[in-house]
C-alpha cells in the first residue's frame, strides 16, 4: 500500500515543482523590469523611418524633467515635461505600453504639441528611468498618475484643462485610473487598445503564445504577484474602474488586434456609463491606428476633444 502511494505521490510532486517553476518564470518574463525598449512586433517594421523621426523630433524638442519623490531611489518617478509652443491651458497626460518609456509616445507628443497642448510623458513603474523592479501593468501606475494629475495643476498658472491619453497598457492605466477620485481638471480620456483585466489578458497570452491552459498556471503567477506587488491578478480589472467612471472617454482599438483582442474594447465600451465613443480601426493590429493613418488618427481624436473636451 505504501508503494503504491509513493508510486502515485512522486509523479504529483514532480508536476506541482514544474508548475511552480513555469509560473515563476513566467512571472519574471511578464512582470520583471527591463531596461531596454524591446524591438517593435514584425507587422509595425515598416513604419521604423516614421517612429524615428518622430523620436528626432522629441529628441530635440524643448522640454523639462519632473520627478514624484525626487530625493528617495527607491521611488523616484519621472517625467519629461514639452510646453505648448504658445502659452496654453491644455495638458495632455500621456501613458506609454508595455517595457516602452515616455519617448516612445513620441508621434503622440508630437500630434498633441501640435493640437496646441503641454504634454507629459512620465516613464510609469518599472520602465526607463523610474525606480520599480516590477511591471505593475496599470494597477499601482494608477496611483502615480494621480500624483503627476495633482502637479500639472500645482505648476499650473491659471485654471488648466487636463486630457488623460494612453495606448496598450498605458490604455489600460487610464482605463484604471477612471475609476478613481479625480480632479475636477480632469475633462476626459482616450484609450487606445486598452485591455479589460491583467487576469484575463494573461490568460489569453498563456494560450496564444506559449499554449498554456489558465490552471495551473494564472492561480500561481497571481499568487506570487500578490506576494510580490499587493495584489491578485483577478483583484483588478479595466471594467469594474469603467464602472465608477465619470468622464467622457474615447476608446480605440484595432479590428485585428491579436495581442489585446479586440472584444475587449467591447467589455470596456459596455462597463462604461459615462459618455463614450468607441472607434474600431478596420485591418488594425495592436497599436497601429495611428500609424495606418496618423491624419484621420488626428480627426478622430479632435472631433472627440471638440465635442467633449471644454
Amino acid at each position: 500500500m505504501k508503494k503504491r502511494t509513493l508510486t502515485l505521490t512522486l509523479p504529483l510532486i514532480g508536476i506541482a515543482a514544474t508548475s511552480l517553476a513555469a509560473s515563476e518564470h513566467l512571472f519574471n518574463f511578464a512582470f520583471k523590469r527591463v531596461n531596454y525598449v524591446p524591438e517593435t512586433s514584425a507587422d509595425k517594421q515598416k513604419y521604423a523611418d516614421a517612429y524615428y523621426a518622430y523620436v528626432d523630433w522629441y529628441q530635440h524638442v524643448t522640454k523639462e524633467k519632473w520627478y514624484l519623490h525626487e530625493h528617495d531611489p527607491k521611488n523616484r518617478m519621472v517625467a519629461e515635461y514639452i510646453p505648448a509652443a504658445t502659452p496654453s491651458q491644455q495638458t495632455v497626460i500621456i501613458s506609454h505600453g508595455y517595457k516602452g518609456n515616455g519617448e516612445t509616445m513620441a508621434n503622440f507628443a508630437q500630434m498633441y504639441h501640435h493640437l496646441g497642448f503641454n504634454v507629459l510623458l512620465p516613464d510609469d513603474r518599472g520602465h526607463g528611468e523610474s525606480a520599480g523592479e516590477y511591471i505593475s501593468f496599470g494597477w499601482l501606475d494608477r496611483l502615480d498618475y494621480l500624483q503627476w494629475i495633482q502637479q500639472v495643476i500645482d505648476r499650473s498658472t491659471a485654471d488648466v484643462n487636463i486630457l488623460l491619453f494612453g495606448v496598450s497598457m498605458g490604455g489600460a492605466t487610464m482605463e484604471m485610473l477612471s475609476g478613481e477620485t479625480l480632479p475636477p481638471q480632469v475633462k476626459a480620456i482616450i484609450a487606445d487598445c486598452g485591455y479589460s483585466s491583467i487576469e484575463a489578458e494573461l490568460t489569453y497570452l498563456l494560450k496564444r503564445q506559449f499554449h498554456l491552459p489558465k490552471y495551473p498556471i494564472e492561480p500561481l503567477v497571481s499568487t506570487i504577484s500578490k506576494r510580490r506587488l499587493g495584489y491578485y491578478l483577478g483583484d483588478v480589472t479595466s471594467t469594474d474602474q469603467l464602472r465608477k467612471n465619470t468622464r467622457p472617454i474615447l476608446f480605440i482599438h484595432g479590428e485585428k488586434d491579436v495581442y489585446v483582442p479586440v472584444g475587449m474594447a467591447y467589455e470596456n465600451y459596455a462597463a462604461t456609463h459615462a459618455p463614450k465613443q468607441l472607434w474600431i480601426v478596420k485591418n488594425a493590429s495592436h497599436a497601429e491606428s495611428f500609424w495606418m493613418n496618423p491624419e484621420r488618427y488626428q480627426q478622430r481624436v479632435t472631433a472627440f476633444l471638440q465635442t467633449y473636451f471644454k
